[in-house]
């Protein structure tokens, strides 16, 4: 797969994933050792500088958004699915529901409460999300992967919040641990949130309020798309990382910016955040 537009991308230290030899040591990697686990949460955290209201996913975005709490963004609200609103929790939640997030939260509300009058009532400025799959478009599987609904080759937890997200937040970041062609498809095996272009196709219910899928942070680099009827394109690389490299891992004819740029790698301080106060069990740094 040829690269449609390219510009060279500066080389530098390369992320190490060492997720492997950690959950079978339970060595920490050192300071010059960056995991992919790491990375994603760190570029995930940064890309929250300026915003104010989050709805926070599953996994990596709930650790992103308490990163960017204590970084670049310290007055962000957290919303989780559970009906917690302004959760400032003294420690790392285990789960979107965990009873820890309740101390110090502004509210807690029945999560019907939530959807119908903070998700639908487009109060949310980003929605942090992961996904099984993501096509160009933005338009997101989790529910599950095969193309047949009887017999799926893998059956998925499923929306959850996501497709309330999508319809209801400002914006969507996306977070996915692994870029890879079954990860970033031409056709998605089950559209679970349909962004605004796949939205308007199928003529029925109602447009998600906002610009759906605006961001894609994955071990490679970072996609982004401004208006509704874009494609994402990449826009910046992770140094060591080949933009012809994120074009081949892609299952579609990926987009790259003429002003393609090299990311800058997580800091000291940063990584101190994540390993010493953050997640020292590495709950999600895995």
């Amino acid at each position: 797969m040829s690269l449609r537009t390219h510009e060279e991308a500066d080389t530098g230290v390369q992320a190490v994933d060492t997720a492997a030899r950690e959950a079978s040591t339970g060595v920490q990697p050192s300071h010059d050792e960056v995991t992919s686990s790491e990375l994603l949460t760190v570029h995930s955290a940064r890309a929250l500088a300026g915003r104010n209201v989050v709805f926070a996913g599953h996994g990596l975005p709930t650790l992103a958004v308490s990163l960017a709490q204590h970084t670049v963004a310290p007055d962000v609200e957290i919303v989780y699915e559970s009906g917690v609103t302004g959760a400032r929790p003294p420690a790392m939640p285990r789960s979107i529901s965990d009873s820890i997030l309740v101390p110090g939260a502004a509210s807690v509300m029945p999560m019907t409460h939530l959807f119908n009058y903070v998700l639908q009532g487009q109060r949310i400025d980003v929605g942090f999300l992961g996904a099984a799959q993501v096509d160009k478009y933005g338009n997101l599987n989790s529910t599950l992967i095969g193309d047949d609904w009887e017999h799926p080759d893998s059956r998925l937890p499923g929306s959850g919040g996501a497709i309330e997200a999508m319809a209801g937040a400002s914006e969507i970041f996306l977070v996915m641990r692994r870029h890879t062609p079954r990860t970033f498809v031409e056709n998605l095996d089950f559209v679970t949130s349909p962004g605004p272009r796949k939205a308007a196709e199928a003529e029925v219910g109602s447009m998600p309020a906002g610009a759906g899928v605006t961001h894609v942070i994955t071990d490679l680099g970072i996609m982004t798309r401004s208006a509704r009827d874009e494609e994402l394109t990449l826009t910046a690389v992770h140094p060591g990382i080949d933009p012809a490299e994120v074009v081949a891992q892609t299952g579609w004819n990926l987009l790259v910016s003429p002003d393609l740029e090299t990311t800058q790698p997580p800091s000291a301080a940063e990584l101190s955040l994540l390993r010493e106060q953050l997640d020292p069990t590495r709950i999600y740094l895995r």
